[in-house]
Order: structure tokens, then sequence, then C-alpha cells
């Protein structure tokens, strides 16, 4: 019984290199661990894993001027549809695991089940980036910077009022702006 005692007592009172050794393999797998979901991250961020589920999509950006421009300035998937700011990176991956949860259980494994599903897909992204007031396309395009002797016409009239006013954000207008439209017909709230 003594023997248990001592022991017990050695247990619940470590030594302070003891301690010392699990707060410094504590700081180390924490670093690991923070290093291996950053590379995760970016690892979703290429177009290379987009294009693993949406082909037909990234094709389809090749022929854009978001992909080849005068200014030499290409935007890749993640530009468009995972917001720069870490918080709201992190809640769109979350969302995003859904598609990847569908993408597997075969809800959209093939491109002609992905064109089935496309419009709905399509509407449900405008809708984020309408609640969002398009901020990843802000983070490129900011209104304080347009140049408006540059712009058309009708451009000039809409962004110095529908956009400037706040009625609308850049998606209301700019459907289809890097893809082609899907067929909306059998899509529920589109107009």
């Amino acid at each position: 019984m003594k023997l248990l005692k001592r022991f017990w007592k050695r247990l619940s009172t470590p030594s302070k290199a003891a301690a010392g050794v699990v707060l410094l393999m504590g700081f180390i797998g924490g670093l690991l661990f923070w290093g291996a979901f950053n590379t995760g991250m970016e690892a979703t961020n290429t177009e290379q894993f987009c294009s693993g589920c949406h082909a037909p999509i990234v094709k389809e950006i090749r022929e854009t001027i978001h992909y080849s421009n005068r200014s030499g300035v290409r935007a890749i998937c993640s530009d468009c549809h995972v917001p720069h700011n870490w918080t709201d990176k992190i809640v769109r991956k979350v969302q995003a695991s859904k598609e990847l949860a569908f993408h597997f259980i075969g809800t959209i494994d093939t491109e002609e089940k992905f064109k089935e599903r496309r419009g709905h897909l399509a509407h449900r992204e405008w809708q984020r980036m309408k609640e969002n007031n398009s901020q990843e396309c802000r983070n490129c395009h900011q209104f304080d910077y347009m140049d408006f002797s540059e712009q058309g016409p009708r451009a000039v009239r809409q962004h110095s009022t529908a956009l400037a006013g706040g009625d609308k954000t850049c998606v209301d207008c700019h459907k289809g702006i890097a893809h082609k439209l899907p067929d909306m017909r059998d899509v529920a709230g589109w107009q």
C-alpha cells in the first residue's frame, strides 16, 4: 500500500523537467498541426483540386477574361469562390465539404450528373455571394478605384447608381461572368 501511495504521489506531482517536456511536445504538436492544416487549406485552393470535381467549369474559365487578359492578372477558382479573410474562408471550406460529400456519394460524381445539378449549384452560389455582398469580387474589384472613363455608358450608369447605393451587389448583374450560364428553367427561385 505504501508503495502504491508513493507511486501515485510521484505521478501526481511531476517534476519541472517533465512539465517542460510536456509543454514543449504540446507546442511542437501545435505547430505541426497548424502547418498541416494550412497546407491542406492551400492545397484545396488550387485549380487542380477544383478540377477534380468541376472539370467542365474549369475548362470554361479558360475562355474568359478572368483567365487571360491584357494585364496578365489571372483569377483561379478560389479567388472567386473562397473568401480571402481567414474566418470567412474557414466557414466556406466547411460549407464546401458538403459538395465533396455529394461527389463521393455519387450525386455529382460524373459530368452528366454535375450538369443536371449545375443550375441548382449555381443558384446556391449566387445566393451565397449576394448574402456576403460579393465579397470575393471585391477582393479585386473595388468600387472606389473604378475608372468610369474606361467603362461603357450603361456600366457607368449601373455602377454609379445601384452598386454605389448598395441596392445591388456584383453578382446581381454579373452572373456568368466567368462561367457559361446553366439552364435555370427548373431551379426554384430563378426568374
